[in-house]
């Protein structure tokens, strides 16, 4: 288990949901909230950036750094691993900043074993019907692989019960609000907030 200041937010979604692109509006307009940098072995596509984007390694690289417990999590997505790297988190976790991590249900399960106190969020499309057309419109995919991603979908909808908070994306913007108020909600809890209130009491006289 982590010890740490930052708050650490888990974000998943069926692929077709609009998690990137939410995740993406959501730490842009979120002062002190950062993506989590994945470590992964698949090559940089056009335009990505060591260190930005991921932490390119090679498998023998992955291998030595599971064996080190060098992750908090790590899942195999097809042909490529991808994990969430123990002192990278825990270094930025410990200056105070918080930390959105856009990852799988695998991954995110294994983030609640390993940071039990991380605030989980599942983002869920309106219906199979609207996650279909969407996956149809982005035009990048056949009709198996489609099928393909439905039936992997309905396997995630599955763990909407081991989440914290669901958001539907019926609505971008509205979803967007929603998304931000948990972070913001998460932000004002009473533990997190103890401290300050603490400070702010001792400025009143007995």
């Amino acid at each position: 288990m982590l010890d740490h200041r930052g708050n650490v937010f888990v974000l998943s979604a069926p692929s077709g949901a609009g998690k990137s692109t939410l995740a993406r509006r959501l730490v842009r307009e979120t002062p002190g909230l950062i993506f989590s940098t994945s470590f992964t072995t698949r090559a940089p596509r056009p335009g990505e950036r060591q260190g930005q984007d991921y932490f390119f390694v090679d498998d023998p690289t992955f291998d030595r750094m599971v064996a080190e417990e060098g992750f908090v999590e790590w899942v195999r997505v097809y042909e490529h691993r991808y994990g969430t790297g123990r002192a990278w988190l825990e270094k930025t976790l410990a200056s105070g900043v918080d930390v959105l991590l856009d990852i799988e249900t695998t991954g995110a399960l294994n983030i609640r074993r390993a940071i039990p106190d991380a605030t989980m969020i599942f983002l869920l499309p309106p219906s199979a019907q609207e996650l279909e057309r969407r996956l149809r419109g982005r035009g990048s995919d056949g009709e198996e692989q489609i099928a393909g991603r439905l039936r992997h979908a309905r396997h995630e909808m599955e763990l909407f019960e081991a989440y914290d908070y669901l958001v539907v994306n019926d609505d971008l913007d509205l979803a967007f609000r929603k998304l931000q108020g948990v972070v913001l909600a998460v932000r004002a809890g009473r533990e997190r907030m103890a401290g300050t209130a603490e400070g702010i009491l001792g400025t009143f006289q007995k």
